[in-house]
């Protein structure tokens, strides 16, 4: 039972990655989507036992989000995305030291 399971939630992870990546040019929002499937996809990988897989999504991850924010920065301009960062940090105290 646990290993369906763990097989359904692998196969939406992957399915979600592939979906929001086709559609990224649409919005950031879907960049950011990306990223979280890129993080649930590295998660079944390193349940499943298989960490090579993992840690290459954790580095699509990363690189999504460093998308997002480029793709963000250009939209609203660097000083409005930090002020953005800085506000959404101030409700998450422990991400205010990874922003300043």
């Amino acid at each position: 039972m646990l290993h369906r399971m763990l097989n359904a939630f692998g196969l939406v992870a992957v399915t979600a990655t592939l979906e929001f990546y086709a559609l990224e040019e649409r919005s950031p929002s879907f960049i950011l989507a990306f990223a979280g499937g890129c993080l649930a996809s590295a998660v079944y990988g390193f349940l499943q036992g298989a960490w090579p897989f993992g840690l290459i999504e954790i580095a699509w991850t990363v690189v999504a989000i460093r998308r997002w924010t480029k793709r963000v920065a250009r939209a609203r301009g660097p000083a409005r995305l930090r002020d953005w960062l800085v506000r959404r940090a101030a409700l998450r105290p422990w991400a205010a030291a990874a922003i300043a």
